[in-house]
């Protein structure tokens, strides 16, 4: 392939993958104008952003969900696509189903119509979301047309600390860099801190790469990655993966590689973090006091300003121990069974706070299967937290699972946007182990503070 000056690239992809919400309208596309799908068997689809997760044996009650949901099965039979739907073993969150199904793969090129695609990007994957119009053209050509993004790797070196995790490591980052630090970048992060963690961990990180702007994350592939993958129901078998093992090996950056920019932190510097505004970028400690709207230039004081009074917070003030309402465990950021083993090793043996509604929902039926496997559910249950089925829940207004108007929220999703959870719901971002503290004392506290 060539690249002409001020011209996108035709990308060939390897794996596309769909659901419910932005699907409809690039096969209405297809049909109006007489196109087969290009490669059915490279696209898989699943139900999970408008799906409910409580009793999903029944007839979905929400209209437009129910209609979506049933024109996914019906445009997945109509044009030859396997789809994991309520009920099928295999459905769950789509950026949850990829990796543990071993569909996404190192030096891969996938896409969804869904912004959180960059999750795929752990596994050393070129992996970034598309809009509805480039679905169908995916579904057309198995290719889509792409300018060349520019490069940025991030470093974070050191041990971290008791008490933090990978979500502290990425809410820390953004709130370095903005919202807009990532604008027009690819993101690789690297460093031995990095290195060091699980793939579940890492495909947080790479998750929320697009909440700082970036067109998508990826880490280079390594022993982790392949022990991750080896026997998943998609992953390559016998001889095809002593080959991708050789392959996948090849898969990271030279020494003297070149980066448009890069950015070096200090794990020692990270302490658990929280949001206190309306977009992830506005994260602190929770150690730390609200910045002082009198410190920002005059073009940022009115959005800040607009932020706090949304969430009805102030400036120089500190949130440890403020009042919370919901505490939300899931969503593709943090729905993953090690998150639920995480949060159940700190619940046992205690009590959820009673004025706290606290809902866990897991990414998938492979992970809801695991949790009650292992006994998880009923950790769960005796702390007074409800396990839920699988599906996006309480991460975006679009299904039942809504916070109400005024009330905080504390969750493991990836977005604090006003309304993101329930119109006038106030969102404040954290880790898992963090929102579980945050249930069982009803505010919000250090949970460095609560660990041995």
């Amino acid at each position: 392939m060539v690249s002409k000056p001020d011209h996108p690239d035709i990308l060939y992809i390897d794996a596309h993958f769909i659901h419910e919400v932005t699907s409809p309208q690039a096969f209405d596309g297809l049909r109006k104008r007489g196109i087969p799908v290009s490669n059915p068997d490279r696209t898989w689809a699943t139900a999970d952003h408008n799906v409910p997760t409580k009793d999903q044996n029944l007839p979905i009650r929400e209209e437009l969900s129910r209609k979506q949901v049933a024109m996914l099965s019906q445009n997945c039979q109509e044009f030859g696509i396997e789809l994991f739907g309520l009920g099928h073993p295999n459905q769950g969150i789509v950026h949850v189903i990829g990796p543990e199904l071993g569909v996404s793969q190192p030096g891969m090129t996938m896409v969804c119509g869904d912004s959180h695609t960059s999750t795929h990007g752990a596994l050393g994957a070129i992996a970034f979301g598309i809009g509805t119009s480039e679905v169908e053209e995916v579904l057309a050509t198995q290719s889509i047309l792409q300018f060349r993004p520019k490069t940025m790797r991030i470093h974070v070196n050191g041990k971290l600390g008791k008490g933090v995790y990978s979500k502290d490591i990425i809410l820390y980052i953004i709130s370095k860099l903005s919202t807009s630090g990532g604008n027009g970048y690819f993101v690789e992060y690297a460093g031995d801190t990095i290195r060091s963690l699980s793939m579940e961990a890492r495909m947080t990180i790479c998750n929320m790469s697009i909440e700082m702007g970036a067109r998508g994350g990826l880490i280079a592939p390594d022993e982790i990655t392949f022990e991750y993958l080896k026997g998943k129901p998609y992953a390559p078998k016998n001889a095809d993966w002593d080959q991708a093992l050789i392959d996948w090996s090849l898969l990271y950056s030279d020494a003297d590689a070149h980066f448009d920019k890069e950015y070096f932190f200090k794990a020692e510097d990270i302490e658990p973090m929280i949001t206190f505004g309306t977009n992830p970028g506005m994260g602190i400690s929770i150690q730390d006091f609200i910045p002082n709207a009198q410190d920002l230039n005059e073009s940022e004081k009115f959005s800040f300003s607009k932020s706090l009074e949304y969430m009805d917070l102030h400036s120089g003030e500190n949130l440890k121990g403020k009042a919370i309402d919901y505490v939300f465990i899931g969503s593709c950021t943090n729905s993953r069974i090690e998150d639920l083993r995480l949060v159940a090793g700190f619940l046992k043996g205690k009590q959820k706070a009673d004025h706290v509604v606290a809902w866990i929902v897991p990414g998938s039926k492979a992970v809801e299967k695991q949790a009650r496997a292992e006994g998880l559910d009923r950790i769960f249950e005796e702390a007074g937290f409800e396990l839920r089925e699988p599906g996006c829940s309480a991460c975006l207004g679009m299904n039942e699972d809504k916070i109400p108007q005024g009330k905080y929220a504390v969750s493991t999703s990836n977005r604090n946007f006003e309304g993101r959870q329930g119109p006038g719901a106030r969102t404040i971002l954290a880790s898992p182990l963090t929102a579980a503290l945050s249930a069982v004392k009803g505010t919000l506290e250090d949970i460095r503070e609560f660990l041995d």
